[in-house]
């Protein structure tokens, strides 16, 4: 028998890609239809990708 290994969360792997850095990037929510109510600056700031906070980023590595 081999090791025990860490089963990749594949829920999380599609959410989340890492950089070189090793930091987690993701993409914003609420940007794809109804949004006529929103500012402008709102519809530009969720079309760049989130980055996750270093915390959570530790916390995640492991299962993607």
């Amino acid at each position: 028998m081999g090791k025990c290994k860490q089963k990749t969360h594949k829920a999380s792997s599609k959410v989340f890609k890492q950089r070189k850095n090793g930091s987690l990037i993701y993409k914003k929510s609420n940007g794809n239809h109804q949004t006529a109510g929103d500012s402008g600056k709102q519809i530009r700031q969720r079309r760049n990708k989130g980055v996750l906070a270093k915390g959570d980023a530790k916390r995640l590595k492991n299962f993607i």
